[in-house]
């Protein structure tokens, strides 16, 4: 088959690939930005990759026309609009009226389930979307998920963020929530094994694990996995601006981000039952099996993909990245350094392992001050790390910093900076006839920007030259 994938960035979009190419299928990814796509499969035959902008119909030519069967996963969690149900009603408009010229028999999206009356803004928004993919030219197969729980899943690292982080915690009433997760392996499950099946089509099934359990219990559930002794105490006080504000401070996630969850947090997400699992040969796995397989990704280094990568993590970006590779020459302050090196492999892996857990290799805990300023301003903080120790690829989260540019080959890194600033700055490395060349790019915006550039001028001196002599040695 010829498949196609809109999200294909995005957390479940870049788990289900491998699936379908594994399965023989040919795929074909639909990205708003070329640059974020996984630079190996533009050297696989089974892989095209085209770019394509569903707010932008008239990129939408792109797409092939022989396509058999398409999956929508395109949503907007965390979009800054507060139009944004206008948005995702106007992307799903401009993919069912492009898909109904094609040969698609069959879309399959994912959704959220819907079972409530009163529903968040969100979970709103996925219902109608629902309806506005409906055809008379291609069959709509729809699957309903509960919080979906896996290595690098918003709900994963946000229990983890708490339950790591919080011996005891003074919680929203929400906690008390009813809810039903599901392992990201079943829901990838549920996803490839109904391309085809035609008993599936013009139907729309909840998908969801065998339990039942509220917000409260699968953290003290997480909690028990991870052996530590955690204590919890639910308040009928907070209002959900301060809910907001205690996940935003606590854990890894925006606060536009943590705002979505919160106002769908409200709302119990149960599951109704239905004949899916045995129609597909499906048994959901517990949510304490899903957290062990969680961590067995997690020690092996082999998360697939991480919500922090998204952009919906991003405290800056949004869209593409194309117009942020070019760095400015005119009109910035750069900070600029070379050092010669002694040993380029050992260099250019310090490169590619800078930042998460391992650091900046010099004054660390300047950069943890300034991540914690930038928290406290609105912005995103180093909390979000990087999803995997070794390894960059352009369009990943790197702490405050968005990677623009990765390749080993050319041996150059480009970040573009995510944190709160009255500008817009850039951290590039380089290596060239043996030097390291360092340049750190700051582009002001008004005096504002020209204020904080010279403010904090002292500290690069030493901060940008301890860490490119630490990058150059072999040490």
């Amino acid at each position: 088959m010829k498949i196609l994938i809109t999200g294909a960035t995005g957390y479940i979009g870049k788990r289900l690939i491998p699936v379908l190419i594994n399965e023989g299928h040919h795929v074909v990814c639909a990205v708003r930005d070329a640059l974020r796509a996984d630079k190996n499969y533009f050297e696989d035959a089974h892989v095209t990759i085209v770019e394509a902008d569903f707010l932008k119909p008239e990129t939408l030519n792109n797409i092939p026309k022989d396509i058999d069967v398409a999956y929508y996963l395109i949503h907007s969690m965390s979009n800054t609009s507060k139009d944004f149900e206008i948005l995702e009603a106007s992307c799903a408009k401009n993919f069912k009226n492009y898909l109904e010229t094609t040969a698609v028999k069959q879309v399959i999206y994912l959704s959220g389930i819907t079972n409530e009356t009163e529903l968040s803004k969100h979970l709103q928004s996925r219902k109608n979307v629902e309806q506005l993919l409906e055809s008379k030219i291609y069959a709509l197969t729809v699957f309903k998920a509960g919080i979906i729980v896996g290595s690098g899943s918003s709900s994963f690292e946000i229990i983890r963020d708490l339950v790591e982080k919080l011996p005891v915690m003074i919680a929203p009433k929400w906690l008390n929530t009813k809810t039903q997760p599901i392992a990201v392996r079943d829901v990838l499950l549920f996803l490839s094994r109904a391309k085809g099946h035609t008993a599936l089509f013009n139907k729309s099934y909840d998908v969801f694990g065998p339990e039942i359990l509220t917000y409260k219990q699968m953290l003290l559930k997480f909690a028990n996995i991870r052996k530590l002794k955690r204590y919890i105490l639910t308040v009928p006080v907070m209002t959900p601006k301060l809910s907001s504000y205690w996940l935003y401070f606590v854990t890894s996630t925006s606060y536009k981000l943590a705002s979505s969850l919160v106002d769908s947090m409200g709302v119990e997400i149960i599951g109704k039952p239905s004949n899916i699992n045995k129609t597909l040969n499906i048994n959901p796995i517990t949510y304490a099996e899903a957290v062990h397989l969680a961590f067995e990704k997690i020690e092996q280094n082999s998360i697939v993909s991480s919500w922090k990568d998204s952009m919906v993590s991003s405290g800056v970006l949004q869209n593409s990245l194309h117009k942020y590779v070019n760095v400015p020459k005119y009109g910035c302050f750069k900070d600029y350094k070379e050092q010669k090196i002694d040993d380029e492999a050992k260099t250019l892996n310090k490169i590619w392992s800078i930042g998460g857990k391992t650091g900046w290799y010099y004054g660390t805990f300047l950069w943890n001050i300034r991540g914690l300023l930038d928290k406290m301003v609105g912005g995103i903080g180093l909390r979000r790390g990087r999803t995997h120790v070794s390894e960059l690829n352009t369009g990943d989260a790197l702490d405050f910093w968005r990677v623009i540019f990765s390749d080993k080959s050319e041996k150059k890194l480009l970040l573009y900076a995510e944190m709160k600033l009255p500008g817009e700055a850039w951290l590039e490395f380089k290596i060239e006839d043996g030097i390291l060349k360092q340049t750190a790019t700051f582009r002001p915006r008004g005096l504002a920007g020209r204020f904080y550039w010279y403010s904090v001028l002292p500290f690069h001196g030493f901060i940008f030259r301890g860490m490119i002599n630490r990058l150059a040695t072999s040490g």
